[in-house]
Parts: C-alpha cells; structure tokens; sequence
C-alpha cells in the first residue's frame, strides 16, 4: 500500500463497493490511479452522467455497490444537479471528489487561489447528509462512519472532499477501535393504535412508497395476502407488486392512473408505507386529499410525519420493517371487517375507467403515446429493467399506462423531474444488471441533454433499447404554454428556436447504434420485435403528435374569491359523465 487514496479504496472494498463511475481530472489523480485496479472504473463523457448511472446502478443492483469519482471545480458543479436528485429521492450516492493542495486553499481570503478551486463541501451541504473536506488523512473508524450515511436511515448523498496532498500522503496506521456500523431504528413499534383504526376501518388501502424496498415488500407478501387489503404505490413503489394482481389497485398521484385516485379518494383508512406524501402524491389541494379516510403514516423520517400536509393521524417514526414484523407478530389480533363490498367496487372502478382514455386524440400520422406503453408492457419481459423519462409526455404516459409484471425493475427520478436523466440512468442500471435489457422511454428535448453519452453506451455495447418521442420539442412546456399562456409559445419546439436533432437515424449510427422509426399502424411489427429481442443497444424513434394532449390530469378552477385552486385528486380532466360519476363516486357527495 502505497498512499492514503489505496487505503480508502480498500476500505470502500471491504464496505461492499465494486464499481466506480468517473470523468478523468488532475485533482483526483490519486485516487484513480488506486481505484483503476480495485474496482470495475466506468468512464462517461459527463461528471452529472456519472453521478446519475451511479444512482440508478445502486437503485438496480441487489449485490453490488458504486460510487462516484470526479475531479475539483467543474468535475463537482458538473454533479450538482445529480447530486440534488438523489436527495429528492432519497438514494444511496458516494462521491469521492478532488480538491487542490491543502496549501494552495483560499479558505475565503480570495475567490480562488489553487488551480480549479471551488469550494464543493460547502455547494453540497444543502443537498447531501453529510459534505467534508479531507486535508488531512482521518481514520478507517472516521471515514466508514460517514460512509454508510448514505445508505442507512433515511438514504441520500455523501460527499468527500480530498485534497491533493492528502490523496498522495502516506496511510494512517490501523488501530483496533470498532467501527460502528450504523442501522436502522430498532425501537420498538406501538402497533395497538394501528390495529384500533385497521379493525375499524370498511374501506382500507395500502400505499407502498419507494421506503418499501424490494426485499421487504416481497418477504411481507404473505402478510399482504392474508390480510387482503388493496394495494396501491407510488411512483417509486410501482415495481413492488404484478399489475396483474388481484390486491393491486394502481398509482394514485396528480398525475395518477384516474381509477386509482378515484378509489384512494375514497377509502377510509390509508396505511402508507414508505411514502413521505408529498404534494405530488396527495395533490396540490392536500386539504381534500382522501377526505373520508383515516391516515397512517410509517416513515424513518419525523419531519415527514410532522410537516403538516396531509393531515396525519397516526405518525409512526420508524421502518417500515419494523412495523410490517410487529404487525405480523398480532395478527391474531387483527379482526377486519368484511372486505367484500369495498373489493368489488374497486374491481367495477378499475374495470370502468380505462388507462388509455378516448379524451386523448392522435392524428394518424403518428403513434397514440398511451397505445405504445400499453403495446410496450406486453412485449417486455418479466426480467427487464425499465426506466423512464423523470418528466415530461414520456414519463407521464409510463406512469399512467405501463403495466409492470413481478420481476421487473422499474426506475426514474421524479423528485427532481429533471430533464436527461434517462439515458445515463439507463447506463448505470445495465452494469447493475448484467446481461438483462434495459428498456429506456425519453423525450427528445430531455434525451438531447445527455445525449453525449451515447459514447457510453456504444464503447461497451450495452443492451440498453432506447425508444425516443419524437415531437420535435418539450410537450408538457407546450401544453403549459397553450393552457394559460393561450398558445403563446416560447422555447418549446423547433418552431420557437429550440435546436433539436433532425435526422435521429443518421446521429445515432454516427455512435455506431442502430435506429429504426416506429410505424404508427404496427407499432410492435415482427422486424421490431427482433430488433427489441436482440443483445445490442437499439433506438426506436417513436413519431408523437406534436399537438398530443396528455389527459386525465389534475386541473385548477377559478374558486369565489377569484383565486386558482387545483382540483382534488379525484376530479381528473377532462370531466366524467355526470351518469358515470354516480357509478365511480359512490361513497364521495358530488
């Protein structure tokens, strides 16, 4: 062991981590040259690609971990905005950053005095766990600590600052002291509360959050078909559960599936697993959200529980673990009414409100977005990873029309709902997940924001399959546009000067990927298929109406004051019949 960046890597070693995800800079030079030979070193074209693979690498894997090498100044303004959306979404994400000497550092005195200086530590405390700056070599004990910060508790991103110095300095001496390895809460949980509401309840629901990992919702799924109670997630969640199932209930959400807000608008008792509730989830009008109902709300979080909206009747600061293990352990004392009645009004609801609604029109020239999710769900297979755009018609579209099988892997980043997150996502969950296919869904306008990763993915032939709608600009800014700007456009497509690729077939072969046009009349043709069913990375252009509208959605109405107020969930435009709401709004006073 020559210096102190091999002990880190070695640490890091020992902590699980295998693969590491970098752009190339002199301020890290140490530490690459140690990482290069301990771990599987990813290079992208991009510092916020890396960071992004990274998330969606530790999201996708059930084995292995990744972090994240870049170098000082622009290496780490590069990443913020990956950085920032871990966060959000409350994800796992290491970065090992460069810094310069610890003698070349203004500290204040002056803007800048080493070469590429840039105070990181203090850009990323805002937006991680923990941020420190590392001039001088700290212990294993010391450095371990705030690494697993980033994956206990509540997860999110941590940052270290090397200097250069400190990189190439000589490795501390070892000491017996025990690292504390950090867990989760193991308190206990007071579950009479719980069962008082659960027993009470006629018309119950479970919301299964992105704080529901994989293995917890699958090692509780017996406990979930005991007990009987419709399932519904979140975007996050959307994975947990077949779509097939009979206990599934869909993705309520402002953007939601209309069924599934209908009914959760409904029930009387929400038991929310995972879930922080966020505005998103509940509406912007959270005040109206399932106004019948009962909340119980299960998050490592207490600020969560606390933050006011929605109101909270039960807050339980704890795992969802523990509290699923507790519930488990009295079940003799769970004593559920009779279900029925509320289980087939759900089935008549979801088998009422279709996901692809007529209220959405599609000239014939181009391809009907929620036609092609739906087409999309059938051929993918049980073992694909599919990650979606993080905003726009592509991600919306995926989220109220994709159909998910048990198995699948499922990820996006909603929190941010940053534009460009799909395709270096898509990189990260394919190393993640070896020799399966990743299925990406983009929009132009956010695939041309990473689109220098196409590198990436040609260089190490990954079997990412990559369908582009192409509409010639941001659809969901257009829409925003026309609605209440009355169609005064304005950076939104070709037309307004917003530069997008025009010949998508000659750019990608150009990288070397193949790419073929989706027929509007056969989206899946058998020529397709056989591309799709191949090893190598492929694109398919999917042509979208320009004019595409993009409904059910959540609306705002001029109230008596003269104020915008959104609509609750249930009331998705465009309107039901008035004869259909008295079927589907049974239990609401319309």
């Amino acid at each position: 062991m020559t210096n102190y960046s091999e002990q880190v890597c070695d640490w890091l070693i020992e902590e699980g981590y295998t693969h590491c995800f970098f752009v190339a800079g002199g301020n890290i030079m140490h530490l690459l040259n140690s990482a290069r030979s301990k771990f599987k070193c990813i290079p992208v074209v991009h510092e916020v690609a890396a960071g992004i693979a990274c998330e969606y690498f530790n999201e996708t894997s059930s084995k292995h971990k990744a972090f994240v090498l870049v170098t000082a100044g622009p290496g780490l303004t590069n990443l913020v905005t990956a950085i920032a959306g871990a966060w959000l979404e409350s994800r796992e994400l290491l970065i090992l950053g460069g810094q310069v000497k610890s003698s070349d550092l203004s500290d204040g005195k002056v803007r800048q005095n080493g070469i590429q200086e840039i105070n990181g530590m203090d850009i990323c405390k805002p937006i991680t766990k923990k941020s420190i700056q590392i001039r001088k070599p700290i212990s294993k004990k010391d450095f371990i600590e705030v690494v697993q910060q980033t994956y206990t508790g509540r997860p999110g991103p941590v940052y270290f600052e090397f200097c250069l110095d400190a990189q190439a300095a000589k490795p501390v001496e070892e000491t017996n002291a025990q690292v504390k390895k950090l867990s989760a809460s193991n308190k206990s949980v007071d579950i009479d509360a719980t069962l008082t509401l659960m027993n009470a309840s006629c018309r119950p629901v479970i919301l299964i959050g992105g704080g529901v990992s994989r293995e917890i919702f699958n090692g509780y799924k017996p406990l979930f078909n005991d007990l009987k109670i419709p399932i519904m997630t979140t975007w996050n969640g959307i994975d947990r559960i077949d779509a097939r199932d009979n206990l599934y209930w869909g993705r309520p959400n402002t953007w939601g599936q209309r069924y599934s807000n209908i009914l959760i608008q409904q029930s009387d008792l929400i038991i929310a697993l995972g879930s922080r509730l966020g505005i998103q989830q509940t509406g912007f009008n959270w005040k109206f959200f399932a106004p019948l109902a009962k909340i119980i709300q299960v998050d490592v979080d207490i600020n969560e529980i606390q933050k006011g909206h929605p109101k909270v009747d039960l807050g339980i600061h704890n795992t969802v673990e523990n509290f699923l293990l507790e519930l488990k352990n009295n079940t003799k004392k769970i004593y559920l009414k009779d279900l029925t009645e509320w289980i087939d009004f759900g089935k008549k609801v979801k088998k009422t409100i279709p996901l692809n609604e007529s209220s959405n029109k599609t000239d014939s020239h181009f391809v009907s977005p929620y036609l092609f999710i739906e087409e999309l769900s059938k051929v993918c297979t049980h073992e694909d990873i599919v990650v979606s755009s993080s905003s726009g018609g592509a991600f919306t579209t995926t989220m109220q029309a994709f159909s998910q099988k048990l198995g699948q892997k499922i990820v996006s980043n909603k929190g941010l709902a940053s534009m460009g997150y799909g395709l270096a996502g898509a990189i990260g969950a394919s190393y993640a997940n070896p020799g399966k296919r990743v299925v990406l869904i983009e929009g132009d306008g956010g695939f041309a924001q990473n689109i220098q990763e196409l590198g990436s993915v040609s260089v190490s032939n990954l079997p990412i399959k990559i369908f582009i709608y192409s509409n010639m600009g941001y659809a969901s800014i257009k829409m925003t546009q026309l609605n209440y700007f009355q169609g005064s456009y304005i950076g939104c497509d070709i037309s307004t000067g917003l530069g997008l690729p025009k010949d998508w077939v000659t750019l990608f072969e150009s990288y070397g990927i193949e790419a073929v046009h989706l027929e509007s009349k056969s989206v899946f043709a058998q020529n397709i298929r056989e591309k799709f069913e191949s090893t190598s990375p492929v694109a398919f252009i999917v042509p979208i109406d320009p004019e595409q509208t993009y409904y059910p959605k959540i609306t705002s109405v001029v109230v008596e004051n003269g104020q915008m107020e959104s609509n609750p969930l249930h009331l998705m435009a465009p309107a039901l019949d008035p004869a259909l709401e008295k079927v589907v709004f049974k239990y609401l006073e319309i």
